[in-house]
């Protein structure tokens, strides 16, 4: 009996939005939002009469069906994330729906990953068939798509300019898994180079995020979550992003590898600079150290180029690349490209995944790849960041003292802030827009690659809405923490 009071909920928000799961305007929110079940008590009730009368999406009440939900299964799960109150249930191109059949606009994309939209048509039905054909079977066997897969990534990847030498590639379930893999890479190279063992170092930067795995955590310098599970694996060294000057003494004889993410995410939405990148593999060169581009959110052409580092001369390419988010579009599903030098240094037994490289993963992973390698979508990755900018820019005017600086290329931008961003991030969710930050005080934006010059302009409004109620009241509108993967390190 105690489970049928939120499983009804559920049936009851997915039929309601099977019926009502177009694209709806404001008014359209609005209407949705006043069947929303609301407090009874008194000294509450008139507060949310206000609240659904002027917002399209306020956040469920403490005694919603939401919250019931929430409170019944929130017991058995460990506490690793702050989430806000609503329940998400179903999603479509690039809108989601929660439990109340609230309809939100997603400029999160799962945290850059849905980059074709959510519950893509074509994905779905692969999922299907996939899955009365094979879905696991280990890696002590062949199978027809790891190969596929491996393959088109090389392929596309040196067709598109990037990572001249691409050669071969380890697939496994997660970006800090790919991480894993390159840092151990790196490691086996360096023993390689240096029978002695003293080249063992690996060198990150300040800001970076690589994932919450030990290794890549070590490579990730946020004291905030090194210090709870420290000491971290010995050899990370840490140096300043964009700092030419100080490559010299950072990357050294004993360094073994070098990760850097040519546009970091977590951190603020920090794009590195070309000669920064380039006096990076100079230096890698010189020592006889690995070069590692941490592309997992910005790549697969979130940048308008099928990887970040793409404008970049053949001189500046990775030694290894790697890359999860957008490779599933929400199926779990990672990769380390590298190449043929890194592959000689690899033997069997050095390496290996239980699920990784599974038949149902790596065919979604070829078709996701397929689509996101299209030069006509990456031009019109181009065009929507124009839109956005200029959205931005006009915000900027009417805020001078809020607004700062607009970071980032394609759609991974950042929207530098003077003060804290939660307040708005949940002023935009109230108003129907899903919204992110990164690094200190920076609003991030990374919707669906497939989001239309119309769902732009719709997210816009509502951002600039969300913006004004906040300056207007300062007070009234908290915020959630925890709304990014590595928040900044507390000072």
């Amino acid at each position: 009996m105690a489970l049928r009071i939120p499983a009804r909920c559920i049936c009851t928000a997915k039929n309601a939005i099977v019926l009502s799961a177009t694209k709806s305007s404001t008014s359209k929110r609005n209407a949705s939002a006043m069947a929303v079940p609301t407090s009874s008590s008194p000294e509450s009730i008139g507060h949310d009469i206000f609240k659904e009368a002027s917002l399209a999406n306020p956040d469920p009440s403490a005694d919603s069906s939401t919250a019931a939900l929430v409170n019944r299964y929130s017991p058995y799960m460990v506490a690793t994330y702050v989430r806000p109150p609503p329940v998400m249930i179903k999603g479509e191109g690039c809108y989601i729906w929660d439990m109340e059949n609230r309809k939100y606009l997603d400029f999160t994309a799962g945290i850059a990953v849905n980059a074709l939209g959510h519950c893509d048509p074509e994905m779905a039905k692969l999922i299907g068939q996939q899955a009365r054909t094979l879905v696991h079977a280990s890696n002590l066997y062949h199978n027809a798509w790891t190969g596929e897969l491996s393959k088109l990534l090389v392929t596309k990847t040196r067709e598109s300019g990037a990572m001249k030498d691409a050669s071969k590639v380890f697939v496994c379930n997660s970006g800090s898994e790919a991480n894993e893999a390159a840092i151990k890479f790196a490691r086996k190279v360096g023993k390689i180079r240096d029978p002695s063992g003293e080249k063992f170092e690996l060198v990150s930067f300040q800001n970076s995020f690589h994932g919450r795995t030990l290794g890549s955590l070590s490579a990730t310098p946020n004291p905030k979550y090194q210090k709870p599970f420290a000491p971290m694996i010995p050899g990370f060294k840490y140096g300043i992003y964009n700092d030419e000057a100080a490559l010299k003494d950072l990357v050294t004889e004993k360094t073994c590898g070098v990760i850097v993410e040519p546009i970091q995410g977590e951190g603020g939405v920090m794009v590195a600079n070309s000669s920064f990148l380039q006096a990076l593999r100079d230096r890698c060169d010189e020592v006889g150290a690995v070069l590692i581009y941490d592309e997992i959110q910005c790549g697969l052409s979130r940048t308008g180029s099928f990887w970040a580092h793409g404008s970049l001369p053949a001189s500046a390419h990775p030694d290894i690349l790697t890359t999860a988010k957008a490779l599933g579009n929400g199926f779990p599903i990672g990769a380390t490209m590298i190449t043929e030098e890194i592959a000689k240094c690899i033997v069997t037994g050095d390496h290996g995944t239980t699920f990784g490289g599974n038949p149902l993963g790596c065919r979604l992973a070829h078709y996701i790849v397929s689509r996101l390698s299209e030069p006509e979508l990456q031009e019109e990755v181009l065009e929507k960041e124009q839109i956005f900018r200029k959205g931005f820019k006009k915000l900027q005017v009417m805020y001078p003292d809020l607004i700062t600086e607009v970071r980032g290329r394609g759609l991974i931008l950042g929207v530098q802030l003077t003060r804290d961003p939660t307040p708005i991030v949940t002023a935009a969710r109230e108003r129907g827009l899903l919204i992110i930050t990164a690094g200190t005080n920076t609003l991030r934006f990374v919707p669906p690659l497939i989001v239309t010059e119309e769902e732009i302009e719709e997210g816009l409004s509502i951002l600039g809405e969300a913006i004004k109620a906040v300056m207007i009241t300062p007070d009234a509108i908290g915020g959630t923490k925890g709304q990014q993967e590595m928040a900044p390190p507390e000072r």
